[in-house]
C-alpha cells in the first residue's frame, strides 16, 4: 500500500501563486508515471500535469505557461508550481500516483485532495 500526502493548498489572490507538494510512501519498488488533477464543483475530475520517471511532462492547454510539474525521485515526491493563478483554477487538486512493488505488479493511487482557492 501506498499513501499520498499532499500539502500546500490554500487560499490566494488571482495572479498569485502556491506550490503543492505530494510525499509517496510506502511499499514502493519503483515510481512511475505521477500526475496531479483537480476537481472543481459540480465538474468532473480534470488532468493538470503529469510527469514521467523519465521526466517527460504533460499539461492540459488551460494551464501550459503558469504551472510546472516537477519531480524528485530520491524523495518520492512530485510538485506543481502554479503561478499567475485564475479564479478558474479553484479545485481540489488530487495527487495521482502509478507504482510498482516488489511482485511488479502495477498500481494506481490518489491523494486525499488539497482545496486552492483563487479570490479575485
Amino acid at each position: 500500500q501506498v499513501h499520498l500526502v499532499e500539502s500546500g493548498g490554500g487560499l490566494v489572490q488571482a495572479g498569485g501563486s502556491l506550490r503543492l507538494s505530494c510525499a509517496a510512501s510506502g511499499s514502493i519498488v519503483s515510481l512511475n508515471t505521477m500526475g496531479w488533477y483537480r476537481q472543481a464543483p459540480g465538474k468532473l475530475r480534470e488532468l493538470v500535469a503529469t510527469i514521467t520517471s523519465a521526466t517527460s511532462t504533460n499539461y492540459a492547454n488551460s494551464v501550459k505557461g503558469r504551472f510546472t510539474i516537477s519531480r524528485d525521485s530520491a524523495k518520492n515526491t512530485v510538485y506543481l508550481q502554479m503561478n499567475n493563478l485564475k479564479p478558474e483554477d479553484t479545485a481540489v487538486y488530487y495527487c495521482n500516483a502509478n507504482w510498482r512493488d516488489y511482485r511488479r505488479i502495477l498500481y494506481n493511487d490518489w491523494g486525499q485532495g488539497t482545496q486552492v482557492t483563487v479570490s479575485s
